[in-house]
């Protein structure tokens, strides 16, 4: 079994059965302008997680960089560009000479050849296999600080009690992003165990503080995550801390400064701007 085109998730195996030991299930990643099958994964028999499987390593003939901004090469676990090189790569786009420009860029380890920059985030993990984070368009930058909705989705999805995920970062009517967690929870929602849990991994600007439980996600036709379809979260406090009122003129004079800063109708004592 080859399956490719979307990330691939432990629960979609499930119908399989519980024994897959008589299965050759192979992950495969490749973007149309390097001729589709880029990288492969052989899924093993089991026990699994919850966090989609790797893209693992390239085929022969394929190279497969993970560059930062400028060019460079990462170190593993680093989160960067997924550029694709080799002889099946495209020469370019028909009648798109700005955008060929763009994407297919002189390869910068081989006296010949160029790269196909794919726009997709990655990382090396330590077995050598590549893990697929999303797409750089789903960079967002929020307080000053630039921020991988993908990476924060990849630890969302390994968390118990998480079957499926998807963050946002939308802006709110102060004109500032928030990152936003959209859960469907096995069980019971906990979201501030989910915060304690990202927190841990993280650095706490890219821990969401708004949650929204939901029973299932969004999807296009084609079996994709729909983000324009997921409802609005509601005006949340800061940090999603339980509500306590202030307790004096002094706090009461606080909590007024930081409501008309933020935008947001209810702010309690122990919510925490950062």
């Amino acid at each position: 079994i080859i399956v490719g085109g979307e990330a691939l998730l432990p629960a979609h195996l499930t119908p399989l059965g519980d024994d897959l030991s008589g299965l050759d299930i192979y992950n495969e990643y490749g973007p149309t302008e390097a001729t589709v099958g880029c990288t492969r994964y052989r899924v093993p028999s089991g026990p699994f997680g919850a966090s989609p499987f790797p893209i693992g390593r390239p085929f022969g003939n394929v190279t497969a960089h993970v560059l930062d901004p400028w060019g460079g090469l990462l170190p593993p676990g680093a989160v960067g560009e997924l550029c694709i090189g080799g002889l099946q790569v495209a020469l370019g786009y028909l009648n798109r000479p700005e955008l060929t420009d763009e994407r297919f860029v002189a390869d910068p380890f081989l006296t010949e050849g160029h790269l196909y920059r794919t726009g997709d985030l990655a990382r090396w993990l330590p077995g050598g296999e590549l893990e697929f984070l999303g797409r750089s368009d789903d960079q967002v930058k929020v307080r000053g600080h630039r921020i991988e909705l993908g990476e924060i989705e990849a630890l969302l999805s390994d968390s118990d009690g998480v079957s499926s995920c998807c963050v946002l970062a939308p802006t709110g009517a102060d004109g500032q992003r928030r990152l936003v967690g959209y859960v469907v929870p096995v069980g019971e929602f906990d979201g501030p165990g989910l915060e304690e849990g990202l927190g841990r991994q993280l650095p706490a600007y890219m821990v969401p503080r708004t949650w929204v439980p939901l029973a299932s996600l969004p999807l296009t036709d084609n079996g994709k995550v729909d983000r324009s379809a997921l409802p609005s979260p509601e005006s949340p406090s800061p940090s999603g801390a339980a509500y306590t009122a202030p307790r004096g003129p002094l706090e009461e004079q606080l909590v007024e400064i930081w409501q008309e800063l933020l935008g947001v109708e209810r702010i309690g004592i122990h919510d925490n701007f950062f």
